[in-house]
């Protein structure tokens, strides 16, 4: 038995059974620089995973090791709970020079436990304790973390026992797989009216939330990107209405979607940011961000041993300065406008590729039933015009500048046919990539969306080495896995060929 091997056998043995990663991408890492992981079986890898969105500058970048080795060799303390730090004063500094300047001037800081969904449970608590009042809005297809107030916010999972009345989701807007069955601009709209109706309506059964929280593009649920249009009516809808209003930028922050937070791409300055991953610097780090008139907190009221991490906090200030000083973010934009142009091609090429989407380096193309017949409906199976005509969706008018009877027309035409997705077809590209020595992460509705997640130092000659190896890894995974037609055809032919009994 090789050490790779030997080395996944033990895990298999020893480590839980909610290991994930590790199921899909049974390699050992034993060196890594830049995009590039080597194995314990020598194979090397370009890795579009990056940490989950960890990896800003890629693994073991020079000006993060000399960070830590700055504070290895000043004889600084490595853990200080929240103790003021050199370290941390200089990581607080340069984290307020990149906030949204509506924020950075009267922003207040909390430190968190070293994850990003403990931020996120902060943040609720944070708006829960200002406000007075305990509802949450939240978002389908959201992802906020693993701990039960971040899942009670999510919608990867179902509701805990005695807290999901506290969590009202709205729908979430987007072209491929419309809710509405519009996308668009209309749709967008139609979605920030849903919201509006249901905080004004007396009778929705929505008591009056403590917050609203939002992911600028949703990661785990398939990288849909929020349109700005849209996320400028929704914060124009908490603020009329004194609703917080939280930005999870746990995955979308430091120049991941081509600006430094992803909020700034609609403009909007919200009252917190959640804040991990690439803060950290490849370090467990996770902050809250917020308005100085939310700091209603009692001393003590949000607390954890390890907030006080100094090897992150020099790793993130490192991180943080390089992304902002060389332009990286400016740099996310343009290279991945230019893969998702790329990988648009492939859609037409292979009718199994059904969308490609996605905002600077955080990129996601969805596997669909190649052959399928395409649903144009919404949920329930009802048609998006049919609701019009029954006027269902009321007076639509204005509704992105179109009359009620325009609605069906202006739907973009990736709304109109969306085809059934196909996770197998998605886990073989996984698959088809791997062995091809690219490393890339599932995500969406029904893990049917293949994600990029390079780090923002990726090469123009890598970026290609990555579509040429992702276009031959979909090819491949496209002859091999069989269509539902197939399969249909191969049960039918096992059921004609049973023994019947006797």
């Amino acid at each position: 038995m090789g050490v790779t091997e030997g080395i996944l056998r033990r895990q298999a043995a020893r480590e839980s059974a909610a290991r994930t990663y590790a199921r899909a991408l049974p390699i050992v890492p034993v060196r890594a620089r830049g995009l590039t992981i080597e194995g314990a079986d020598g194979r090397r890898y370009l890795d579009c995973l990056s940490g989950a969105g960890t990896l800003a500058l890629g693994h073991n970048h020079p000006v993060v090791l000399e960070a830590i080795r700055d504070v290895l060799d000043s004889g600084a303390p490595l853990h200080a709970l929240d103790l003021a730090t050199p370290v941390k004063d200089a990581f607080v500094t340069e984290l307020l020079s990149t906030l949204p300047p509506g924020l950075a001037g009267r922003a207040r800081v909390q430190f968190c436990g070293p994850a990003g969904t403990d931020a996120v449970e902060a943040a609720l608590k944070l708006v829960r304790t200002a406000t007075g009042r305990t509802g949450i809005l939240a978002f389908t297809g959201a992802y906020h973390g693993m701990t039960t107030g971040a899942q009670e916010v999510s919608g990867h999972a179902a509701d805990l026992p005695g807290h999901g009345s506290r969590v009202t989701r709205l729908p979430y807007p987007q072209d491929y797989r419309c809710p509405f069955g519009v996308g668009g601009e209309a749709g967008a709209e139609l979605a920030a009216r849903w919201a509006e109706s249901v905080l004004d309506d007396p009778k929705s059964g929505v008591p009056h939330p403590a917050g609203l929280i939002v992911e600028p593009v949703q990661g785990e649920g398939g990288v849909i990107p929020a349109p700005d249009t849209w996320m400028r009516r929704v914060r124009e809808i908490t603020a009329a209405r004194s609703i917080p209003l939280i930005a999870d930028e746990v995955q979308t922050g430091v120049g991941r979607t081509g600006a430094f937070w992803a909020v700034e791409h609609s403009g909007i300055t919200p009252d917190v940011m959640v804040l991990s991953k690439a803060i950290g610097g490849s370090l467990p780090l996770a902050v809250v961000v917020y308005r100085d008139d939310l700091d209603l907190w009692q001393p003590g009221a949000h607390a954890g041993t390890f907030r006080g991490n100094q090897l992150a906090m020099a790793a993130g200030t490192a991180t943080l300065a390089y992304v902002r000083r060389h332009g990286l973010a400016e740099r996310a934009a343009t290279l991945g406008s230019r893969m998702l142009n790329q990988l648009r091609r492939l859609s037409e090429e292979f009718s199994c590729v059904g969308d490609v989407r996605g905002r600077g380096l955080m990129i996601g193309m969805e596997m669909v039933e190649a052959e399928a017949e395409a649903a144009d409906v919404v949920a329930g199976g009802v048609v998006a015009s049919d609701l019009v005509e029954a006027d269902v969706l009321g007076d639509t008018s204005g509704v992105g500048g179109l009359a009620s009877e325009d609605l069906r027309d202006a739907r973009p035409e990736s709304a109109r046919r969306p085809r059934p997705a196909s996770p197998r077809l998605a886990a073989a590209v996984q698959r088809e990539c791997l062995r091809r020595g690219l490393i890339v992460e599932l995500g969406g509705r029904h893990a049917s969306v293949v994600r990029l997640l390079p780090p923002l130092t990726i090469t123009d000659e890598q970026a290609t080495a990555v579509l040429d190896r992702l276009a031959d890894a979909v090819a491949a995974a496209a002859r091999t896995v069989p269509t539902a037609q197939e399969r249909d055809q191969y049960r039918e032919q096992r059921g004609a060929y049973s023994p019947q009994p006797g």
